[in-house]
């Protein structure tokens, strides 16, 4: 029994060690309202093609974890209510059960790895939450950093999480975290954390050594590539600082925890931004898809280690 079932793009693209990029499912799912999630998925799939790759939207379909989604799978999942959101931890349980779930970071990361795919393009990546000194509440998505060979683009991690922290726990576990084209850490919706990056890439060549190089040496686990959202899309760290702080003290208020956290804080801030939050999410994940297409194609045209 196989147990990726590719569609027939992906499976030709990676046949003929074409450039493909690995796409998550939970941002379709948990991370944005219907229509706009099948709007976006279909937006960041288009903009991966133009750039030369090909996609590969993630998740687990009835128990089948299908690598690359036709259309009509693709609205079929957005329009789920319901669907499990997956990581390492759960994943397996929900395919033997035959279960429908969306892919995190991490399971996204697993699927990649298991289908050949060295590149994936998300929103934000999880991390350590605020207060995780206490609750020990950090993401999965840190230890999968540190174990499987993929190159994740993201705009830093999702800035409702401590992100001095999130960096500390990344460079414990030996990840390279790279900015693109700044010296800044960017979070998420804005383009400058306040921190400063561990390491910075100023093209997408760069970043295809850099893979290249760890697998030659050894090194375990991928790479975080943090690429800033678009300057025009833009929320400035200054405005959101307050709706964060805001978003969360009602999510304590109503005792959210665990993994309903992140949805309901997006889904808080997206209120409390009169919907500004979502564009810029869609603009920072179209960004992250044509990096990642970039960094796909380039590993495609140097030797395989």
């Amino acid at each position: 029994m196989s147990l990726l079932h590719l569609s027939p793009d992906v499976a030709r693209a990676l046949k003929d060690r074409a450039p493909v990029v690995a796409l998550e499912s939970t941002i379709i799912t948990h991370g944005m309202p219907w229509p706009q999630n099948l709007e976006m998925a279909r937006s960041v799939e288009a903009a991966i093609r133009d750039a030369g790759a090909t996609p590969a939207t993630i998740a687990v379909l009835e128990g089948k974890l299908c690598v690359g989604l036709d259309d009509a799978q693709l609205e079929q999942l957005a329009q789920t209510k319901g669907a499990a959101k997956l990581s390492r931890a759960d994943m397996a349980v929900c395919m033997a059960r035959g279960g429908t779930g969306a892919t995190t970071v991490a399971a996204t990361m697993i699927a990649a790895r298991l289908a050949g795919i060295e590149v994936f393009a998300t929103g934000g990546i999880g991390g350590a939450h605020r207060g995780a000194e206490t609750s020990f509440d950090i993401s999965a998505d840190l230890q999968e950093l540190a174990q499987t060979p993929v190159t994740v683009v993201a705009a830093g991690a999702k800035a409702i999480l401590d992100l001095p922290k999130t960096l500390e726990v990344l460079e414990t576990l030996g990840v390279p975290v790279i900015a693109y084209g700044q010296a800044q850490l960017p979070a998420f919706w804005s383009r400058d954390a306040g921190l400063a990056a561990p390491l910075r890439a100023d093209t997408a060549a760069e970043i295809a050594r850099a893979q290249r190089m760890r697998a030659a040496l050894g090194l375990p686990g991928g790479q975080l590539v943090a690429n800033p959202i678009p300057v025009e899309a833009e929320i400035p760290r200054s405005e959101m600082d307050p709706i964060i702080a805001r978003a969360m003290a009602d999510a304590a208020t109503h005792r959210i925890t665990g993994k309903a956290v992140t949805p309901y804080l997006l889904q808080r801030i997206y209120e409390l931004t009169g919907g500004r939050s979502l564009e810029a999410n869609i603009a920072l994940v179209l960004n992250n898809a044509r990096l990642g297409a970039a960094i796909a194609r380039e590993l495609a045209s140097l030797p395989a280690t």
